[in-house]
């Protein structure tokens, strides 16, 4: 029985018009490349994961920053890591024009650093999601114009034929339920991992967050000046 369908299937997609093949490799197009996109991203994140939760163990385990910094090559996968370095490169510049006193004048300006890592390491996280965004949004239309395509040509048969019978409809309507088919085929899957990927951007960001506070209380520990 399956064997007869995949006939009927490739049946119908040879008897369809020029649009609606033409609507339907559009589709395979959006699906096959939103499929690659949802295999490297989900890497990514098992990366980001892996890579933050031990550069996290080894921030809060070292004494110094620079033992941090010495052990964060290692784990560059993380967006923490970038946090870090560009907070630490604020401190070193600070330092050195304090005279090497290991004290820094201006705290802002290394929350300012945190904040603008923090950007870039959000942005370096949402690569490629939109266009999962714009499969989802857009590959259901595309298949609804190769479904009213298909039944128009049934409309034609009907014309053409002087009958409404189901030989005469039936390559019309098989070309626009394909199409309909693909559409969605091509949507749901990209949609839930947009939401998904989205999700895991949120708590990549609010780690971030955390890390910037975290980091910021150490420097004020330990490098801003008492009055």
């Amino acid at each position: 029985m399956k064997g007869w369908r995949d006939v009927q299937l490739w049946d119908s997609f040879q008897h369809s018009g020029f649009v609606g093949k033409a609507v339907l490799f559009i589709l395979l197009a959006f699906s096959f490349i939103s499929w690659a996109i949802i295999a490297i991203v989900a890497i990514r994140f098992s990366q980001v994961g892996k890579a933050s939760r031990q550069f996290l163990d080894t921030f809060r385990r070292s004494r110094r920053l620079s033992e941090a910094k010495s052990a964060s090559s290692d784990t560059s996968h993380s967006p923490l890591v970038g946090l870090f370095r560009a907070g630490y490169a604020e401190i070193e510049d600070q330092v050195e024009l304090s005279g090497g006193t290991n004290q820094i004048r201006s705290i802002e300006s290394v929350e300012r650093s945190l904040q603008r890592a923090t950007r870039l390491e959000a942005t370096r996280l949402t690569k490629n999601l939109q266009f999962l965004a714009t499969t989802a949004a857009a590959t259901p239309f595309i298949g609804l114009f190769g479904t009213v395509w298909g039944i128009m040509g049934a409309f034609r048969n009907i014309g053409t034929t002087g009958s409404a019978s189901i030989v005469a409809v039936a390559p019309g309507i098989s070309e626009a339920l394909i199409n309909t088919a693909a559409g969605l085929f091509a949507a749901i899957p990209a949609l839930m991992a947009y939401n998904y990927f989205v999700s895991r951007v949120r708590e990549s960001r609010g780690e971030m967050d955390d890390f910037s506070l975290e980091f910021l209380n150490l420097t004020d520990r330990n490098f801003v000046r008492r009055a």
